[in-house]
């Protein structure tokens, strides 16, 4: 009799713990979706590199203040074959390719962030690239020139830094290369010049246009420019789709500078056609850059035709697209490469 009440109260027991767990209502925690936002214990967040000081008016390149506001200086640069490759050039924001007395080309490379300790071979001045220095109101770098650049000079009154009328502190010879294709300076030296010769230290002009953030262009496919300015004188960019820049060859050979061996690159390529003629047997040149004309702006492997203007000899030349709107550059280093009608482009 004890043992079946000893069942029936374990029964009974079973019973009652049964209904408590039913009353309870236990259920399982809810499953949380991952939202797209969530970041992963394991995944890397690239930071976007904050962009400090503010732009340079002639590269859209971001950097220090008191940098930015100084007056830029442009030096010309010996092309000729004893003269490559050059120094300091990967740190021009602009640099100018003209032909000069043929079959050579010469550089001439806008500065205002950055100051290279090694520049040159520095050459001598022409009229036409004096017309594209004043438009940066910069502080013009030569040694020397023809007749009518040193008549401009004067004429102008030019803040010109002559290596034919400065000491050799100011410009040296390196003995790497022969002469006249190793006349150096630095732009610690340049700088110091400037201020010593009271040449005011801001300039006045006016900015390209730059994008905040690169973007590309409307236009045709343009990984590769070939330009021939003379049947020996070629100028060649390779697009790096990568790293979304122009790499440059001279005459069929990577440009390189001659600091660190860095190869020469663009962000921005302009090509500018403007007419041109002899002026004497010496093979100078009158390159008309007052007027109008064609052009084409090439940009993260595209190219659009454009049209470019210049009022006067002291106006910024303006480049537009062929909706008529001045076009806007992205952050970088531009090449402008002025060329005749005769000169033969090949985009691929």
């Amino acid at each position: 009799m004890k043992f079946k009440m000893k069942i029936i109260l374990i029964g009974i027991l079973i019973a009652l713990l049964s209904s408590s767990c039913k009353k309870q209502n236990v259920e399982e925690p809810p499953v949380v979706e991952e939202s797209e936002d969530v970041v992963k214990e394991d995944e890397v967040v690239e930071e976007v590199p904050k962009k400090e000081g503010i732009p340079s008016p002639i590269s859209g390149i971001y950097a220090e203040e008191v940098k930015v506001n100084r007056r830029p200086v442009a030096v010309m640069f010996d092309n000729h074959h004893g003269a490559r490759w050059q120094s300091g050039l990967k740190d021009a924001e602009i640099v100018y390719e003209f032909l000069v007395e043929a079959p050579y080309t010469r550089y001439m490379g806008i500065y205002l962030i950055n100051d290279p300790p090694s520049i040159g071979p520095i050459r001598s001045a022409r009229p036409y690239f004096i017309t594209s220095s004043l438009e940066y109101d910069a502080v013009y770098v030569h040694v020397g020139g023809s007749e009518q650049a040193k008549s401009d000079i004067r004429t102008l009154k030019i803040a010109d830094i002559d290596g034919l009328s400065s000491s050799n502190k100011v410009f040296f010879r390196k003995s790497h290369k022969k002469a006249p294709h190793n006349t150096y300076s630095s732009m610690e030296v340049i700088r110091a010049t400037q201020e010593e010769r009271k040449y005011k230290l801001t300039g006045e002009y006016t900015p390209f246009k730059f994008r905040e953030d690169e973007a590309d262009i409307e236009g045709s496919i343009a990984n590769k420019l070939t330009i021939k300015y003379m049947k020996n004188n070629t100028t060649q960019y390779n697009y790096d789709e990568e790293k979304k820049v122009y790499t440059r060859e001279k005459d069929g050979k990577l440009h390189i500078d001659e600091i660190d061996e860095t190869p020469i690159v663009a962000k921005n390529i302009i090509t500018q056609e403007a007419k041109t003629k002899v002026l004497d047997k010496e093979g100078r040149l009158e390159i008309q850059l007052v007027g109008e004309g064609e052009g084409k702006y090439i940009t993260n492997g595209k190219v659009m035709d454009i049209k470019w203007v210049k009022k006067s000899r002291n106006d910024k030349t303006l480049y537009y697209n062929p909706a008529g709107e001045e076009i806007v550059l992205n952050p970088g280093v531009t090449w402008i490469q002025v060329i005749n009608a005769k000169t033969e482009i090949i985009i691929e």
